[in-house]
């Protein structure tokens, strides 16, 4: 990420913000008030990473210039979102949710309140489990098991997830990510990543499963504008603004075409805040509905953007790498 953080960096918030804007719109016009567009614009605003990394892994672009931009962004993105978990509770209230409890302090000391654990979380993730989970792992490995490896993985992993939203009341969501964080650094991470590899084909089968069974398909049939208009801003308004924004930031049009097509497509992030802005009455059942719509399509829709990148790339004049002129990622 810091790598790439000259474009990833201000390339995402300023795609966040716009795809934010685009969904205030319309749930201001579909009735919804401002804190209803707010939460379809932010679940419209953020990429799978699931999906991105299942496509660029396909294409052999990974560990490229742009692959890792595109990567780059979306862990921007996914780290957006985590604190936009965190503050949506509190801020509900205001929005016009009805789930919202901002306790007799107001709304202000709950958030100093909230920013506080979330802080004192991270702190204690980055001094202390930065110690224990190495440690932990380095004992576990000196047992020779590989199962046993794992178990302590996920035990760890899970533990970290399960304490951060009963000790600190920080969501389950937000103390997974940082367990990945912490497990993704240490010493061990590299082991871990290879331990997991089935595990992570498993999760990503049931994710596209998840899709497709929470998905109404009735929503296409009795607001089909209403998808129309969601999966545009998921898969011709996001892109063109990734276009334009990496090209702004002096970005080469490879790298451009490549973080376009990336953002095209919406994800587990979309998915949880959605729930959430349900739980917190800010947006109505339809809402959920038309972002699984939206996801649904875009998902399936996302290796044509791919390709149009790559007739962008070639019409540009830029030579395209020599795995995609060979059709060895197709």
């Amino acid at each position: 990420l810091l790598a790439v953080r000259g474009i990833a960096l201000p390339g995402a918030i300023g795609q966040i913000a716009a795809t934010t804007a685009v969904g205030v719109g319309l749930g201001v016009a579909w009735g919804w008030g401002v804190g209803g567009g707010l939460v379809l614009g932010l679940a419209l605003s953020v990429a799978s990473t699931v999906v991105l990394l299942r496509a660029l892994g396909d294409r052999n672009e990974l560990g490229t210039p742009e692959g890792r931009v595109a990567v780059g962004w979306v862990l921007v993105e996914d780290l957006a979102m985590v604190v936009v978990l965190v503050l949506l509770p509190v801020l509900a209230g205001p929005l016009g949710g009805t789930a919202a409890a901002t306790g007799s302090g107001g709304v202000a000391s709950t958030l100093a309140l909230t920013l506080g654990k979330v802080a004192l979380f991270a702190v204690l993730m980055l001094v202390v489990g930065a110690r224990v989970v190495p440690w932990l792992f380095r004992r576990v490995a000196q047992t020779g098991s590989r199962e046993l490896f794992v178990i302590g993985l996920l035990a760890a992993s899970l533990g970290i997830a399960y304490g951060a939203a009963v000790l600190f009341g920080v969501s389950f969501a937000l103390g997974a990510f940082v367990a990945g964080l912490v497990v993704g650094q240490s010493e061990s991470g590299h082991a871990a990543g290879e331990r997991l590899g089935p595990l992570e084909d498993a999760f990503a089968a049931l994710f596209f499963v998840s899709v497709g069974m929470l998905i109404d398909p009735a929503i296409f049939v009795t607001e089909p504008v209403r998808v129309l208009a969601v999966v545009a801003v998921v898969v011709l308004v996001k892109p063109a603004v990734a276009l334009g924004l990496v090209l702004a930031l002096r970005g080469d049009r490879r790298t451009a075409a490549t973080a376009a097509a990336s953002r095209g497509q919406i994800g587990e992030f979309s998915f949880i805040l959605a729930g959430v802005g349900l739980a917190l009455g800010l947006l109505p059942l339809q809402g959920q509905d038309l972002i699984l719509a939206a996801a649904f399509v875009s998902i399936v829709l996302n290796p044509l953007l791919f390709r149009l990148a790559d007739g962008l790339v070639a019409r540009s004049g830029e030579r395209l790498p020599v795995r995609q002129a060979t059709g060895v990622s197709q």
